[in-house]
C-alpha cells in the first residue's frame, strides 16, 4: 500500500475544508468507457485503494461533457471522439455535503499519450460482470445501474 494511500483519510478532510472555503457546492464526473468486447476501463489511484471509474472534479466555466472526457483522456489516455452521454447524477454527501457526480459513457474513444502526471497507478479493461475484487462500492453501484439493470440510487 503506497503512503498517499495511509495519509489519504488524513488528507482528505484538509481537502474538503479548503475546498468548502473555495466553493459551497462541488461538481465532479465520472466516465464509462466501454470498447467493442463491452469491457469498461477502470483505474487505480496512487492515493485511493481499489479500483474506481475515471474521474474529477468539474472545472470553473468546463461544461460537465466536456470535464468528463478530459478526466477521461488524463487518466486512461483514451480521447473521446465522440461526445459522452449523460447517464446519471448522484448526490454525493457521505464525505461532503454538497457534493454532486454526473456519470458520463463513452463509446467511441482513441488511445492517446497519458497525461495524470503521477495520479493513476494502473489503468485496466474489465467486464462489468467480472469486477476486481477490489472495486471500489461506488463503481460496482454505477456499473450494476447501467449493465445489471439495478436501479439508479440517487446517492453516490
Amino acid at each position: 500500500m503506497s503512503w498517499r494511500v495511509r495519509i489519504e483519510p488524513f488528507s482528505r478532510p484538509l481537502f474538503f475544508a479548503w475546498s468548502r472555503l473555495q466553493r459551497g457546492m462541488t461538481l465532479g464526473v465520472r466516465s464509462v468507457a466501454v470498447d467493442a468486447q463491452g469491457r469498461v476501463m477502470l483505474v487505480k489511484h496512487t492515493y485511493l485503494a481499489g479500483w474506481w471509474l475515471p474521474g474529477g472534479g468539474v472545472d470553473r466555466g468546463e461544461a460537465t461533457g466536456d470535464a468528463a472526457a478530459r478526466e477521461l483522456f488524463e487518466e486512461t489516455g483514451l480521447k473521446a471522439t465522440s461526445p459522452g452521454r449523460l447517464v446519471s447524477v448522484h448526490s454525493n454527501e457521505r464525505f461532503f455535503k454538497g457534493d454532486h457526480v454526473l456519470v458520463y459513457r463513452f463509446d467511441h474513444f482513441e488511445p492517446g499519450e497519458l497525461t495524470h502526471h503521477g495520479e493513476i497507478a494502473e489503468t485496466g479493461w474489465f467486464d462489468p460482470d467480472a469486477l476486481p475484487g477490489d472495486a471500489h462500492r461506488s463503481t460496482r453501484s454505477r456499473l450494476a445501474e447501467m449493465f445489471g439493470g439495478a436501479p439508479v440510487d440517487p446517492r453516490w
